[in-house]
């Protein structure tokens, strides 16, 4: 369906259409394109998501789509009847959507008085899910008289304070500092998170998913609740009302062909849009040339804002009508003239991880900086000389306690290890782990000063300048066939400056799997050429130097650019000749494994090396050798930890790719109990669009038995099998023909993770998913949905009621979180892991292993910064022991991980700013602070301020206040406080330290 013909239809049957009109469309590009030239003409326009459900499926693996749907039909069932238009994909309408009685709205004002147990009943009903903390849609929070709530249909999470049952506040929060804005609202609408039910239509409909014979992980109405519907009434919204517009019957009769969708053929009305007669598109490349050549018709100019008109210098603009809306239109007539100067919208950043590393769980283990390994057993009150503190239990060996005040949080660190492996517990007291912290010193004293060497030598010599020319260069960027994603920009423009700023560059480059790493890389390349040299792109497998030659011809088809190859399938003939060209500078651009690292150039200024930490030690040490005078960019597929990132941006730059190429898909994740028939379903289903399966199964005494099955499941199946134990030959060679479409099934171990990008294979089946790490499963999962279908991912469990929770948790959360890029909000620990020791460059997991992750970073960090004198004095630990009530009252935070991780962060502050911010979260967060936690934060800002004027203990006996000092110099000084009571000690010490207060002889 076209523009020109939406728009000349809607123009000419205008408000006769009130309220009759349905626009069916083939997809979400479709429908966006509609929905814009509906809004041009002031139809208030409601979008329908593309939903590819099959009746059965489970709801969650649609999460974000189901939620734009419940956005779309409450607006449109609540929008004024005479201009609403819905418009929706046809796949989606052939869907039983729920009728109108199902979307209730509920207001809440300010001063408002709430019932609390009937709200939480009713936000119970409507589907909202009952958090900690509120990170998402269709989230609520109930903390004493915070409520927190994002509900569907707004952009913004809410924060309701509450005087008793009267709403005193009600502000908009952020749901990543979880802090509230200062401007106050009237009033906040609620609408349903599924389905506005009441308790008996909830209970009835839960009643029958539960005896379903559906096969769910979970059956609740989450998963499954808009099939059972209809079973409580006529429910369905089957045919709607209004007229049903369609140009698209050949579509229909493919669905109708293939699937068995839920509405029968013969009450599916069409009627067709005639072909536009007066409008056409209109191609806006110039539009002061489109405006001059057209001076004589009306002409409508259509801007977000008028910065955008400003930004575009439009010629003669008394002549023109400015429609100041975020729309999409260019269409041209006899009498009319329309052109929109905004630019298509760009995919949305990928969440970064809400999820901190080092969240502390009880049972995991922990690494004290002088006591090394052991288990942390919870958070416990325990009262000292009469006073009630909180303390950090940690169990060593011989079940030895250690307890840690909640204020020297900071001294401990969650222990994870490379592979996920268990540790063995310290002995408490020992001088073990002393020694071997200075061993790991040592060793990292030597990987440090090697990175620093490294980066001295290529500061030292001169960069080659590689200067842009910037018409050039956008012609360039926009043969790319697709618009380039923000982040993609930033990173070519940061590497191009770099390449002109006359220093060597030495930047790394890290994305997910397929967010366009390798577009950036040949921009450099591009510049490099344009600038008389030459280019070489060093893969760690034949494979992947393939796929890169590949779109390296592609890309540069226009040009007169000479690109080489050279792997094992280079003969012996072309490989003379290759080398030959690259030596006289005939040869601009060479593609390679590490066969080419011998090769000499005339005139090199750029090396790309991809995923480094797969070449081996000698072929790292050549790359070394080569790069030392030449501009480097390394890519890397795995997420930089922050900390290690912090630790490196001494020596290198970083850009990281966030956001998703706008063709790529997610990826749907059902989590099933293994059956013959989803898999015959799942393979046929692929197989049907003209795809390839991957099917995962991790035992290769296993893995021939498991290809008879499927080959009796499906004679005509074409199998290819990859194991580790086949050689490296006979393996590219499979590899090479299934890319070719030679075969149907790749039958394989869990070595395809690190595999390359094969668009044609976009449903992966993992066999076994429960005895896979959650890391290892997102990384497999990565592996379909790379060209511009969606991928399917099935993971297979034995027996669903055996799973562990652990097991359990980890594949709902893969299940709920299938949206691109989620491996970061996923916060995957081994994946961070993997990602730091490549770019160490050493297997370093046995130091890893017994120190643990975190500790290891902060050592190497420390060592780089000595190495590059940037010392920072050692801080020296501050106790305190008044004999005064101070911890966070889990009255006021009740959850364990919440206070864990404020004590954490409070530990952490540097300066006194910092603890008083922390302070106001909190007041925000859960209400106001009581006693007890007030003077925790006293405590804090004490340490603080004890710090920076080197006292190392504060304490008392009595009325006598203490205070020692690190300078062991100075006597212990005496302050005399006004009584024993906590107010007062407090007042004392924090008067000394504060400088208002004498010392008492």
């Amino acid at each position: 369906m076209r523009q020109s013909d939406v728009y000349e239809y809607l123009r000419s049957e205008g408000t006769a259409l009130k309220n009759r009109v349905l626009f069916v469309c083939k997809n979400d590009k479709e429908a966006q394109q509609t929905a814009d030239v509906a809004n041009f003409l002031n139809f208030q326009t409601f979008t329908l998501p593309d939903l590819r459900l099959s009746e059965g499926d489970d709801l969650r693996a649609f999460q974000g789509e189901i939620q734009e749907l419940i956005e779309a039909l409450h607006g449109y069932y609540h929008a004024p009847k005479d201009k609403r238009l819905l418009i929706a994909p046809l796949r989606t309408l052939l869907l039983p959507l729920p009728k109108e009685q199902y979307f209730p709205t509920l207001e809440i004002e300010f001063a408002a008085t709430l019932d609390l147990s009937s709200l939480k009943s009713q936000l119970y009903y409507w589907g909202y899910h009952f958090v900690d903390i509120v990170t998402q849609k269709g989230e609520v929070s109930f903390r004493g008289d915070i409520v927190d709530i994002f509900p569907l249909g707004s952009d913004e999470a809410y924060r309701l304070s509450l005087f008793d049952e009267e709403v005193e506040s009600i502000r908009t929060f952020d749901v990543d500092t979880q802090k509230s804005h200062k401007e106050e609202l009237e009033t906040i609408t609620i609408i349903p998170a599924l389905l506005g039910l009441d308790q008996e239509q909830y209970e009835a409909l839960q009643t029958r998913v539960e005896r379903s014979n559906l096969d769910t992980f979970v059956k609740d109405i989450d998963s499954l609740g808009l099939w059972f519907l209809n079973e409580l009434a006529e429910n369905y919204l089957h045919t709607f009302e209004p007229l049903l517009l369609s140009v698209i019957h050949e579509e229909l009769e493919e669905i109708y062909s293939l699937d068995t969708p839920l509405i029968p053929r013969e009450d599916f009305d069409c009627l067709t849009i005639p072909k536009a007669q007066k409008y056409r598109e209109l191609e806006v490349i110039n539009p002061n040339a489109i405006i001059q050549s057209n001076a004589h018709k009306t002409i409508q100019i259509i801007a977000k804002n008028e910065s955008i008109v400003r930004g575009s210098e439009l010629a003669s603009l008394e002549q023109l009508h400015f429609v100041y809306k975020d729309i999409i239109v260019n269409l041209i007539s006899d009498e009319e003239v329309i052109i929109s100067l905004n630019k298509p919208l760009k995919r949305k950043k990928v969440k970064k991880a809400s999820l901190i590393l080092d969240e502390l769980k009880l049972g995991d283990y922990v690494v004290h900086e002088n006591h090394g390994v052991g288990l942390f057993k919870g958070v416990e009150k325990r009262v000292v000389l009469g006073a009630t503190r909180e303390f950090v239990v940690i169990m060593y060996q011989n079940e030895d306690t250690l307890l840690i005040p909640v204020e020297n949080l900071n001294t401990i660190d969650r222990y994870v290890a490379d592979s996920g492996g268990l540790p063995v517990l310290d002995k408490m007291g020992k001088a073990s782990f002393k020694r071997l912290k200075g061993k790991v010193k040592e060793k990292l004293f030597a990987i440090a000063s090697e990175i620093i060497n490294l980066s001295a030598q290529r500061h030292l010599k001169k960069g080659i300048i590689l200067k842009r020319d910037l018409v050039d260069h956008q012609i360039f960027m926009s043969e790319a066939g697709f618009v380039h994603t923000e982040d993609q920009e930033e990173a070519i423009n940061a590497m191009l400056e770099d390449m002109a700023s006359g220093k060597m560059m030495d930047r790394l480059l890290s994305a997910d799997v397929g967010f366009g790493k390798t577009e950036v890389a040949m921009n450099g390349m591009f510049i490099a050429w344009k600038n008389g040299y030459q280019s070489m792109m060093v893969a760690p497998t034949t494979l992947l130097s393939s796929q890169h030659f590949k779109s390296m011809k592609e890309r540069f088809a226009k040009y007169d650019i000479r690109i080489g190859k050279l792997d094992r399938f280079t003969s012996s003939k072309e490989k003379k000749a290759l080398l030959a060209g690259l030596e006289d500078g005939t040869v601009d651009m060479v593609v390679g494994t590490h066969a080419l690292l011998k090769a000499k150039f005339k005139k090199l200024a750029f090396i790309i090396i991809d995923e480094e930490h797969k070449f081996g030690v000698k072929q790292k040490e050549a790359l070394k050798e080569i790069a030392i005078d030449v501009h480097l960019l390394s890519m890397s597929a795995t997420p930089i930890p922050r900390s290690l990132n912090m630790a490196l941006s001494q020596v290198k730059t970083f850009s990281e790719i966030l956001t998703p190429p706008v063709e790529r898909q997610g990826v749907r994740t059902f989590v099933k109990s293994y059956d013959e028939k989803i898999i015959k379903e799942a393979i046929t289903r692929e197989l049907r669009r003209g795809g390839q399966v991957f099917y995962v199964f991790n035992s290769i005494a296993q893995i021939e038995v498991k290809r008879t099955v499927l080959q009796e499941l499906m004679p005509k199946l074409r199998i290819a099998v990859l194991h580790s134990k086949i050689s490296a030959k006979q393996t590219e060679e499979d590899m090479m023909l299934f890319e070719a479409g030679e075969y149907d099934v790749m039958l394989s171990t869990s070595i395809v993770e690190s595999g390359i990008h094969m668009p044609m294979a976009n449903t992966m089946i993992v066999d076994g998913a429960d005895r896979f790490g959650i890391a290892d499963l997102h990384q497999l999962r990565g592996r379909v949905g790379r060209g511009g279908k969606e991928g399917y991912c099935y993971f297979m469990v034995e027996e669903k009621e055996l799973l562990t929770e652990d097991a359990k948790r980890r594949l709902l959360a893969l299940e709920s979180h299938s949206e691109l890029g989620s491996g970061a909000v996923l916060a995957f620990h081994d994946l961070e892991i993997r990602g730091g020791g490549n770019i160490i460059g050493e297997a370093q997991s046995g130091h890893i292993k017994q120190i643990g992750y975190s500790l290891y970073l902060r050592m190497l960090e420390d060592a780089i910064k000595e190495l590059s004198g940037k010392v920072e004095e050692e801080q020296l630990p501050v106790d305190i022991k008044l004999t005064i009530d101070a911890y966070l009252n889990e009255e006021l935070i009740q959850e364990d991980r919440l206070r864990l991780e404020l004590y954490r962060r409070l530990s952490q502050c540097q300066t006194t700013g910092e603890v008083y911010e922390i302070e106001q979260e909190i007041a925000d967060r859960f209400g106001k602070l009581d006693t007890i936690s007030r003077q925790f934060i006293d405590v804090m800002v004490m340490k603080v301020l004890a710090r920076e004027q080197g006292i190392t203990k504060i304490a008392n006996s009595g009325e006598k206040v203490f205070i020692e000092f690190a300078d062991e110099g100075k006597d212990r000084l005496f302050l005399k406080s006004y009584s024993k009571d906590d107010d007062d000690l407090i007042a004392t010490a924090m008067g000394y330290l504060k400088g208002k207060c004498l010392e008492f002889p």
